[in-house]
């Protein structure tokens, strides 16, 4: 074991409680063996030691097990593996007795032990693989902020960071973690963002830029601003959406709580029936009871109860291992049969960059990118940064700017009217435009039009990430369709979509045309399909809750992308997606194994206690080896994600 995944405290206890239990019962058993005390023939009575001393042990390796199993009772839900365990090895001791009393071989103390002992190593198994996925997910857990140095009446205050307000200042020294959302108001410095984004490179920060909670500053003190309370910041919606991924739980997961609440009180009826018709028959009321006993330990559903949960809890944890957030098993479980993958184009598929290339006509650049820039000024837009980033001249002011949904921006002042967005803005402004020639420029368009005369066009370049093809090639490969939908020209989309290989696109699509899209596809697309749509999580929100699976994709510090995706890729690189993909199949690939391993050998170990052809030594088998095993497999899902890298 790494020191990465080493045993806690209570598991060293745990295991060395196993450990002595287990020499003590190999000793005893092996005295027993060789001197034959439980056959009470050498030694008269001498069954009775025996059976003190198995039960020391029992009660040492047991006690918790007894325990649980009274609180079951006491609360009214019984029927569990505990009270299961408890009554077979009960029903074994009570057995050996008899058998003793009656001058037999006092056989059942050494196997009612060996019961509970081998059930509680499938314990220690199961607490193991659990802390390791749960430590995977609580890797997430270290962007936590203890505290915050807020300014109050001019004297710096160290807070928890609940109790800071929007619009007050803090102060990160070197070497903290960000404690909440803001804009930095003084100072410069580096950021580690490993614990948000998986980026190993420091990021710079300056006077005017965001900063996000859970980041670690690296070299110099800075001043920020707060723009969000604690509850809203960026790391407390990652923490409350990885403390609440077990809640949603898988379609197996729903199957297998409903088939244990039928299966156990069956099991324990059949049980009682398997010891009472026959020995009423034969009269054999020990070889019967002995059998019921046997087919008792075997019908434990554990395996089943514990290793279908943990396999998908492993999974979340495997992808949270490499920054990504899936909300719950349901949506792992989803996305393992996604077979239709529709893509935004900016942002996901491009960088989401921007820079002005080409402006027409270049005679007049000056002028189309100083109204541009009038238009643009207050506009978060990345487009719209780029513009003004591109005009160097002063801003004229007192312009009033009118958001036009989908199309662009109108800006106004006394009667001196702008107008910059895209080719249906224009149209429907009844705005003429020059033919295009078979020279214009390629890339994202963006129109200017001064006081009812087209003034020109201003071209976006955006370039393709470098992982698309990559990602792109490999779902085509598995059999998966590929769409992209973009608000670009026609002429842009498919030369974006002609050089990553996409099966089919659309184009000059405003928001709400993407959500008629998906729409479409979603009624058109096979009962067993399953569309997948992959955005950047800032202008998709609306297409994320809509699809079948809403993937964000360098979403993080998006409020739309935490709260309408179902996985949120941390890490900016699409090829997130196939880690998550391969880590969604093998989660699946491993429930559907164990699922079908369990039930037929315990379906097998079954028949052939009830035939009395198994003994109890097997039974444990098929209940705490069947387990171990299952748990073992389900452990191996948290290597996957290592091996699609």
């Amino acid at each position: 074991m790494d020191g990465k995944f080493a045993l806690t405290r209570r598991q060293k206890r745990f295991l060395l409680r196993i450990l002595t239990a287990l020499a003590a019962f190999l000793v005893l058993l092996g005295t027993d063996r060789v001197l034959g005390l439980s056959e009470g023939e050498r030694w008269a009575w001498s069954w009775l030691l025996v059976g003190a001393l198995y039960l020391a042990v029992y009660l040492w390796i047991g006690y918790d097990v007894l325990l649980r199993a009274g609180r079951g009772i006491l609360g009214g839900s019984p029927l569990d593996e505990n009270f299961l365990m408890c009554v077979a090895t009960f029903g074994a001791f009570a057995l050996a007795v008899w058998r003793g009393v009656r001058g037999e071989r006092a056989e059942g103390f050494d196997e009612a032990c060996a019961v509970l002992l081998f059930y509680q190593v499938g314990e220690f198994f199961q607490g193991y693989a659990t802390g390791k996925a749960r430590r995977s997910v609580s890797s997430l857990m270290e962007i936590r902020p203890d505290f915050a140095h807020v300014w109050r009446n001019g004297e710096l205050t160290t807070l928890s960071p609940e109790e800071v307000s929007v619009g007050e200042c803090i102060t990160v020294l070197p070497g903290e973690r960000v404690p909440l959302d803001g804009v930095v108001t003084r100072g410069a410095s580096s950021l580690d963002c490993r614990a948000l984004t998986g980026e190993s490179l420091p990021q710079e920060v300056r006077e005017g830029d965001a900063l996000l909670s859970g980041c670690v500053n690296l070299s110099s003190q800075l001043e920020v601003r707060v723009q969000k309370a604690y509850h809203d910041s960026t790391v407390s919606r990652i923490l409350e959406l990885v403390e609440n991924a077990s809640d949603k739980k898988s379609r197996a997961e729903q199957f297998i709580s409903r088939f244990a609440s039928v299966y156990t009180p069956t099991v324990v009826a059949l049980a009682l029936l398997l010891a009472i018709l026959p020995s009423l028959i034969t009269g054999e009321w020990a070889v019967w009871i002995y059998r019921a006993l046997s087919f008792l330990v075997v019908s434990c559903p554990c395996a089943l109860v514990i290793s279908v949960p943990m396999t998908f809890f492993v999974g979340i944890g495997a992808a949270s291992s490499h920054r990504i957030l899936v909300k719950g098993s349901n949506y792992l479980e989803r996305f393992s049969r996604a077979n239709i993958f529709v893509f935004d184009k900016t942002g996901t598929l491009t960088k989401g960059s921007f820079s002005v290339g080409e402006v027409q006509p270049a005679a007049e650049r000056d002028a189309v990118l100083r109204l541009a820039a009038i238009a643009e000024e207050h506009s978060s837009h990345p487009i719209a940064r780029s513009i003004c980033e591109a005009w160097t001249g002063d801003v004229e002011e007192g312009y009033v700017l009118t958001d036009l949904s989908g199309l662009g921006v109108r800006a106004e002042r006394e009667g001196d009217v702008i107008l910059c967005g895209n080719e249906r803005l224009m149209r429907e402004s009844g705005i003429s435009l020059p033919e295009d020639d078979e020279n214009a420029p390629l890339g994202t368009a963006v129109y200017v039009a001064h006081n009812g005369v087209f003034a020109g066009r201003i071209s976006i370049t955006d370039e393709a990430r470098s992982e698309s093809r990559e990602v792109l090639s490999a779902l085509r490969a598995s059999g998966s369709e590929t769409v992209m939908l973009t608000g670009d020209r026609a002429e842009v989309a498919e030369r974006v979509a002609s050089s990553l290989g996409i099966s089919a696109y659309r184009a000059s699509l405003l928001p709400q045309d993407k959500v008629r899209e998906v729409e479409k596809r979603l009624a058109e697309k096979e009962k067993d399909d399953v569309l997948c749509f992959v955005g950047d999580g800032i202008n998709d929100a609306p297409v994320l809750m809509l699809s079948d699976v809403g993937v964000a994709m360098g979403g993080v510090g998006s409020d739309a992308a935490i709260e309408a995706a179902d996985v949120v890729l941390m890490k900016d690189d699409l090829r997130g997606l196939l880690t998550a993909q391969r880590i969604a199949k093998g989660t699946m690939r491993t429930v559907r194994q164990n699922v079908v391993f369990s039930l037929a050998v315990k379906g097998a170990i079954l028949l052939l206690s009830a035939f009395g052809i198994a003994n109890m030594w097997i039974a444990i088998f098929g209940d705490v080896g069947v387990a171990v095993l299952a748990i073992l497999n389900a452990m191996r899902v948290g290597r996957l994600g290592k091996r699609a890298e």
